[in-house]
């Protein structure tokens, strides 16, 4: 497992482990800092050493390929593998240039050195200097607590209330430097990733516009590199999505923080100072613990932890409790404090001595103490909208009216679903409709109201559920699919999962999965690919019932599940699976997804991309004066993703929080007409001249002789782009499959044609 998620909860308990999490991350950015420096340095000699080249480009090639990024949670997208695994890419390249020793690199300055060291001191610059703020509060806080902990309670009642406002100041003030450190550091964690690597795709493209001896490698590489590019395009909107969930969790968090407080099956914990006596004529100390009480069991456990020595972690001491009385200032000068009667000690009585008034009624009530106290009520993650929204006969008629509605009159409107509608318009729109007394409206012929109201409104009506469409109770198990396996072994899952849904939800499920897949078919015009349909729909149809910030790292799974039920709805909706697996999580091995097989980097499947879409552009919606932010209009895959993740929630809109895809280079670019493809022909060659026509052309007839033929089956879809190869669907036997003499095909039979396979799109049989 990589660096676990801080969540903000914990900023309030301030425990151990806690802080160990947060060395973790300080060592991992340490890390990340020493290696762009390492690299800065690196590319300052390539430039004024040029008589060196070969020398300072093989020690730049081993420090990319020795580096890998760290990951929060328990999974990465395919998307963040193959960026993972891009230094090594790059590495590999340096070194097949350093061996042709004809590489000329210019203007690195401005393409790669200023963005790493820009990253470097004001990104990485700022975590520094937000942790110097946090130790610093840490600090004051303690030190103002334990003087205000050791005051006489016979002070003036004056005084002590002004020592209470002071500490409680200092609290709120560090609880709330602590919040801010917490998110910059996962901020960062997940922005360097795109910041690190995009610098270094400039760098090659500099390369080989000065490097006309290397034309050959350039092409080679391009393939790799586009794709590359739109890794990182996901990444980033996932960044941008998941950063605007992290701040609204922070957000809520810092303003209700009790709420959050008992999110964990422990009943209680936090910090009690407890006494412990000493042999006269020393008296006694007040030792500070870190304190876990299970309520089931009457356990104690506390271990000593010091803030100002290092964060060192003593041993753990755990009892048994009989009882707990709260100690009155009377018998103790001391406010706070609790007697504890222990069971394994029999007529021993610990004092312990909580922070406040409000945690010393927290741990009397978690202790069964005598004292009568309120109860934290938890949160509901339920989001009031106002909106009484039913998976009912009335919301089922809404879903079919506005289906029919956007199918007749806006199929082809450029970014359907993306571009909303006026809020109050929305909200009357799905008032209306979801009231039996006016539901008789037809969306499709009424033009009281516009094609991307009725959007908006049909996915309100989705997020206003009082459940999910795809239910609490099944998020982990379609989640967890989504995180590895073989893209078959996701399809069977989600088409399991998908049957153990209620009814109804099934029911208006498949009706929108059927609407979206005709959408996703007319792409060309409306610029809505699966992938983006994919990040509009996903925080919609699902999302976990608790939130946290482990739980918003997971948003980029619900897009792959969310394209898994579009591209495939015919086959998941039409009948319950013949089979399931005992359980529908990820397979037991990870099966090779397509980025991951071993291919030529000519063979490699070439994905769409607009270079020219790093410099994000607004794009405005037409009427009702709405407008999309720079974050919606953040760049996107055409490719689907279900087996290959795809770009996450983006920025909150005008009339709920939804994520969309984003219009960079599908609005610019097009989808693209297939899957992945097989290789293009270089520039100026005709496709008769391509070598894998030419090879299957002398041998379409039967198999080499020799060779042992065996049968195959397609993982993937295909469109022949030559008569010398076949086209074929997901699921086409081929027979008398051998290996072509082009690398990266194959050649077989397929419905009495012979001719060429692309290896990474089949499975052997």
């Amino acid at each position: 497992m990589g660096l676990h998620p801080l969540e903000f909860s914990e900023c309030y308990l301030d425990s151990p482990s806690f802080r160990e999490k947060i060395k973790a991350h300080e060592a991992e950015l340490d890390k990340t800092n020493r290696f762009i420096k390492e690299l800065y340095k690196d590319g300052k000699n390539l430039i004024n050493a040029t008589k060196q080249l070969g020398m300072a480009q093989r020690k730049f090639a081993q420090c990319l390929g020795e580096f890998q990024f760290e990951y929060i949670g328990d999974a990465k997208t395919d998307d963040e593998k193959c960026i993972d695994e891009s230094l090594q890419e790059f590495s590999s390249f340096l070194k097949n240039l350093e061996d042709q020793r004809e590489l000329m690199m210019r203007n690195i300055t401005e393409t790669l050195m200023k963005p790493l060291e820009k990253f470097r001191k004001e990104q990485l610059g700022a975590v520094r200097a937000e942790r110097k703020r946090y130790e610093k509060e840490t600090e004051k806080y303690y030190s103002s607590l334990e003087k205000l902990l050791n005051m006489s309670a016979k002070k003036k009642e004056p005084q002590l209330q002004e020592a209470d406002v002071q500490v409680e100041s200092m609290r709120h003030q560090f609880q709330g430097e602590s919040l801010d450190y917490v998110c910059k550091l996962q901020e960062i964690q997940e922005r360097k990733k795109f910041e690190c690597v995009e610098p270094m795709l400039a760098f090659f493209q500099t390369v080989f516009t000065f490097y006309h001896q290397g034309y050959e490698l350039a092409k080679d590489f391009d393939h790799y590199k586009r794709e590359l590019q739109i890794n990182i395009q996901n990444t980033r909107s996932r960044f941008e999505g998941a950063r605007s969930e992290v701040f609204e969790l922070m957000k809520r968090i810092r303003e209700a923080p009790q709420e959050y407080r008992q999110t964990s099956p422990i009943s209680c914990e936090g910090y009690l100072y407890v006494q412990e006596k000493r042999p006269p004529p020393f008296g006694s100390s007040w030792v500070k613990r870190y304190c876990t009480f299970v309520k089931e069991q009457k356990i104690l456990h506390m271990v000593t932890f010091d803030h100002r020595s290092g964060g060192k972690i003593g041993e753990t001491e755990s009892i048994t409790l009989k009882s707990c009385l709260r100690k009155t200032t009377d018998m103790l000068d001391r406010r706070f404090c609790l007697d504890l009667d222990i069971t394994d000690r029999p007529g021993t009585v610990l004092t312990v001595q909580a922070l406040s008034e409000d945690d010393h009624k927290f741990w009397m009530q978690a202790m069964g103490g005598k004292e009568p106290i309120g109860h934290y009520l938890g949160r509901t993650l339920s989001k009031e909208r106002g909106i009484d929204a039913q998976l009912d006969e009335v919301g089922l008629n809404f879903v079919k009216n506005s289906i029919s509605a956007i199918e007749t009159r806006g199929i082809n409107d450029q970014g359907l679903y993306r571009v909303v509608g006026v809020s109050s318009k929305v909200q009357k729109l799905l008032s209306l409709m979801i009231d039996e007394k006016s539901n008789e409206v037809d969306l499709s012929t009424s033009e009281d109201w516009d094609v991307k109201t009725i959007t908006s409104a049909l996915k309100l009506y989705l997020r206003s559920l009082p459940e999910p469409l795809m239910t609490y109770g099944l998020y982990k198990e379609f989640i967890s699919p989504a995180k590895g396996g073989s893209p078959e072994s996701r399809i069977q899952a989600v088409h399991c999962l998908v049957h153990k849904l209620p009814e109804r939800n099934r029911l208006v499920l498949g009706l929108l999965m059927k609407h979206l897949a005709n959408v996703a078919a007319h792409s060309k015009q409306n610029l809505m690919t699966v992938a983006n349909l994919g990040v509009v729909f996903g925080p919609t149809l699902m999302r976990p019932q608790e939130e946290t910030v482990a739980a918003i790292m997971d948003l980029k799974f619900q897009n792959i599940v969310v394209e898994i039920l579009i591209e495939h709805h015919e086959k998941i909706f039409a009948d319950a699976p013949e089979s399931c697996p005992l359980s529908p999580a990820a397979p037991v091995f990870s099966a090779p997804t397509r980025q991951s097989k071993k291919l030529g980097r000519q063979n490699r499947p070439l994905a769409v991309y607009n270079p020219q879409a790093l410099d994000i552009q607004n794009v405005s919606a037409v009427g009702d004066h709405s407008s999309l932010t720079t974050e919606e209009t953040s760049m996107g895959s055409n490719e689907s993703v279900s087996s290959q993740s795809s770009s996450a929630s983006a920025s909150e809109t005008p009339i709920e929080k939804t994520d969309h895809p984003p219009l960079g280079s599908s609005l610019s670019s097009g989808s693209n007409s297939r899957s992945p493809t097989v290789s293009e022909p270089a520039p100026g060659a005709s496709r008769e001249n391509h070598p894998a026509a030419s090879t299957a052309a002398s041998e379409k007839e039967k198999p080499e002789e020799g060779v042992t033929s065996r049968k195959a089956k397609a993982v993937y879809p295909c469109e022949a782009e030559h008569d010398s190869e076949l086209s074929f669907q997901v699921g086409a036997i081929f027979n008398a499959v051998t290996q072509s003499r082009e690398p990266g095909w194959l050649e077989g039979e397929l419905e009495g044609k012979r001719g060429l396979i692309p290896e990474n799109y089949v499975e052997m049989l």
